[in-house]
């Protein structure tokens, strides 16, 4: 039975069940609040439907973190029970073998039966686990019930004509929404913890000035971890990408907002936005067989002039051009859709007042409505900064995967996100320099990133101040 019950889907089922229980407190929160209306004489201190409200949320909220809690520590608890009755042959197996172990039988446990009968050991493994696995989920539901229920009775019992129900149905709501800013700002702190953690560990092995400071990486082979060639390159192809996005981006949202009619308004903005909703692999098909080429075969050209040095330009299949070309084209949206939403916030009072002075529409636009909305503008260009600097599936496609420093932009290079991938991809042992020093990578891509964020804040203050 516990290995039937295991197979249930247990999403599915907890969200059914909660909705039903949902349901089910609220009608009756609310039939009993109905009931007292009837037959007390004090008046309700809030309408009835705020009972039922109250009433529910008393009744799905225990059952909800029973099986919030499963679903992000059952298989955890499971894996450590099993582990705690394995025979004493396992002992031989280091973290790394049992940790693989352990994935071939939970995987196994959703095969059928017989694709691994045929090992006794294995299936009865297997078999364990799978009971413990049912057991837990079985024990789980069993006791979210009687949360449920218990909740349900301890509101019901409170429910009077003076309860202030609103009040607390709205308390509720204030703590729900604290949980989820919460839980945005606990997933931030265990996100910088983890890669300071790993960081920390990579540095004790590898000295901090070779990895900021040194010029060649050659991670792969745990030889060279000198990063430069990669903030060199990921400073490059966003150079490139900035340099399409930010003029092609700010002039079509001030023709849009500025000059543009309602019918080419309508028929421009749409289109724009399409490119933000294209999958960046299709970026990166774009990039590699049409722009890479067309790239290299400009650059061979060039290299055939007389004035040009032979070889001047390293005419690269895949190349830092071609991956920054195509990477400021797809953040042209994240530019033009935000300021042009920002544009249009502008008062109409500073353009009218501008027209009664005389200025052009030019002259209104430049020293009266773009100042306004430099604040906005300077904010969408660090989304699109942000966007660009975590780009990968682009740049391992048409910019290639070789760490150098070079100033031609038809040679191959690479970026800090795209050795990130490559570190971590296939079989890694967490506890080499390697596979360490993607961490280290992410954790100085995210201080660069927060140092950068709080200067540009800034700029946009000082600006806000001076023309609110």
């Amino acid at each position: 039975m516990l290995e039937t019950f295991s197979q249930i889907p247990m999403a599915w089922l907890a969200f059914a069940a909660l909705a039903a229980a949902g349901c089910a407190a609220f009608l009756a929160g609310r039939t009993i609040a109905m009931g007292i209306a009837r037959t007390s004489e004090a008046q309700l201190n809030s309408q009835p439907n705020y009972h039922g409200y109250y009433v529910a949320m008393w009744t799905v909220t225990p059952a909800a973190l029973l099986l919030l809690g499963h679903a992000l520590f059952g298989s955890g608890l499971t894996r450590s029970l099993l582990m705690a009755e394995l025979p004493d042959g396992f002992a031989s197996f280091d973290r790394l073998q049992l940790a693989q172990y352990l994935d071939r039988v939970s995987e196994a446990a959703t095969l059928d039966r017989s694709v691994w009968a045929g090992e006794p050991l294995f299936a009865a493994v297997t078999e364990r686990y799978m009971i413990l696995k049912g057991g837990l989920k079985l024990g789980t539901f069993l006791l979210a019930i009687l949360a449920g229920l218990a909740g349900l009775a301890f509101a019901t019992r409170r429910l009077q004509a003076s309860f202030r129900a609103r009040h607390e149905v709205e308390r509720g709501i204030q703590l729900a929404l604290f949980a989820c800013a919460a839980i945005a700002v606990a997933t931030t702190a265990g996100i910088v913890v983890s890669l300071l953690f790993e960081s920390i560990r990579f540095f004790s092995q590898v000295p901090l000035f070779d990895f900021l400071f040194g010029l060649h990486w050659n991670a792969q082979t745990e030889e060279h971890f000198g990063a430069i060639p990669l903030f060199f390159g990921t400073f490059i192809i966003s150079l490139i990408a900035m340099c399409v996005a930010v003029p092609v981006g700010l002039y079509a949202a001030i023709y849009l907002s500025e000059y543009a009619g309602a019918r080419a308004r309508a028929w421009i903005k749409p289109m724009l936005e399409i490119l933000a909703g294209i999958p960046t692999v299709v970026y990166g098909f774009f990039a590699l067989l049409v722009i890479a080429p067309a790239v290299r075969t400009s650059a061979v050209w060039l290299n055939g002039l007389p004035f040009i040095p032979d070889e001047f330009f390293a005419a690269s299949s895949t190349n830092a051009l071609a991956a920054g070309l195509v990477m400021g084209v797809m953040i042209i949206p994240f530019v033009s859709s935000l300021s042009d939403d920002v544009i249009n916030a502008v008062p109409q009072s500073l353009r009218d007042g501008a027209f009664a002075m005389g200025a052009t529409r030019s002259e209104t636009v430049k020293q009266v409505v773009m100042p306004a909305a430099l604040p906005g503008v300077i904010a969408s260009v660090l989304l699109a900064v942000s966007r660009a600097i975590g780009e990968t599936m682009i740049v391992v496609m048409a910019a290639g995967l070789r760490p150098q420093i070079t100033a031609d932009p038809t040679a191959e290079i690479t970026t800090i996100t795209v050795q990130i991938v490559a570190l971590l991809t296939g079989d890694s042992e967490f506890d080499s320099p390697k596979t360490l020093s993607a961490f280290a990578l992410g954790f100085v891509l995210f201080a660069l990133t927060l140092v950068f964020n709080l200067v540009a804040l800034r700029v946009v203050q000082k600006y806000r101040e001076k023309y609110d």
